[in-house]
Parts: C-alpha cells; structure tokens; sequence
C-alpha cells in the first residue's frame, strides 16, 4: 500500500511548472533588454553599442536564469528589502 487514494491522482503537464523563458532567459527581461538594444541601436543610431548591448545583456540574463530561472523575482525582493536588512 503506498497511500495514494484510486482516482485522486492527476497528470500534470511539464510546461505548468517550467518557467516561462525567450531564448533562454526570462521572458519580460528579455524583452525589456531587445527594447533597450532597439532603442540604442535606432534611436541613438549607435547600432555597434546597441548590438553589443543587446548581447551582453541578454547572455547575462541566461547566465542568470541557468543558476536560477526565478533569479528576477528574487532580485527584486531583494532590492525592495536591502535598506530592512542592513548589515
């Protein structure tokens, strides 16, 4: 007897835990940061800084999201609750 009760079990489907990445990285930071490379390399015509821009800072988020997919999440409690937990 394992303890698990006929007809209380459900399947359920990978892509409801798996976190939510565009090209390896977190979707709403992936696409603030191709906005950002965007804005650099069309607005300010500097589209050298705005592809290097662009590619830093997404391989950073990737990086980021291999240690740890919620890292933005976590980063942002971490930044709203710096001042409470000064050392």
């Amino acid at each position: 007897m394992s303890g698990d009760l006929e007809g209380y079990e459900v399947p359920i489907h990978t892509s409801l835990g798996a976190p939510i990445l565009l090209a390896g990285a977190p979707r709403g930071i992936a696409i603030v940061n191709g906005t950002v490379a965007a804005a650099i390399g069309f607005g300010l015509q500097q589209w050298a800084a705005g592809l290097i821009a662009g590619a830093l800072g997404h391989s950073l988020c990737v990086f980021a999201a291999r240690r740890d997919p919620a890292f933005a999440p976590v980063l942002i409690r971490h930044l709203r609750h710096r001042s409470y937990f000064a050392c």
